[in-house]
C-alpha cells in the first residue's frame, strides 16, 4: 500500500511504462485537469489504452487537476507567487469534488500501489506534491482511527 507520483516530462510512452512496472504500480492517477498532450501516446486514451495493455489501471481525477491561470508560479519554489500558487491550489483541494476524489485515491492507495500523474518530473513544481501531501495525510488518519 503506497502513495508516490511520477511525471513524464523527458520520457517516451516505453520508458514511462517500463518505470510504472519496476515500481510496481497497479494504479495510475491522472492529476491533470486536461488529459491532453502533445507528446505522443500521454493524452487520455491513448495513455488509458497503453497502460491496460500493462496491465496498470488508469483513473482520470480532473477534480484534482490545477486551473490554468494558477500553473505559472509552480517554476519557482521560494517566492511569493510560488506561495501563493500553492495556497490557491490547497484552498481549492478543499472543494467537494477534490474531497472526494482525494478519498478515492486514498481507498486506492490502502489497497495496491498508486501513483499520481501529471507532467513534471520534479513534484516540487507540480501541484501533484500537494495532493501527495492531502492524500498521505488522509491515510495517516484512517490508520489512527483503525
Amino acid at each position: 500500500m503506497s502513495i508516490s507520483g511520477i511525471g513524464y516530462e523527458g520520457l517516451t510512452l516505453d520508458a514511462f511504462i517500463s518505470k510504472l512496472r519496476i515500481r510496481g504500480i497497479q494504479t495510475l492517477v491522472d492529476v491533470r485537469l486536461n488529459a491532453i498532450s502533445r507528446k505522443r501516446g500521454f493524452s487520455k486514451r491513448a495513455l488509458a489504452e497503453a497502460l491496460g495493455e500493462a496491465g496498470i489501471a488508469y483513473i482520470h481525477l480532473p477534480a484534482l487537476g490545477n486551473q490554468r491561470d494558477n500553473r505559472a508560479g509552480y517554476g519557482e519554489l521560494e517566492s511569493n507567487l510560488a506561495n501563493e500558487v500553492r495556497n490557491r491550489f490547497r484552498q481549492e483541494l478543499q472543494s467537494e469534488a477534490a474531497t472526494t476524489a482525494l478519498q478515492q485515491v486514498t481507498d486506492l492507495a490502502q489497497a495496491g500501489e498508486v501513483v499520481l500523474f501529471c507532467y513534471e518530473q520534479d513534484e516540487q513544481h507540480c501541484h501533484r506534491e500537494q495532493v501527495l501531501d492531502q492524500v498521505r495525510l488522509l491515510m495517516t488518519r484512517n490508520l489512527v482511527k483503525s
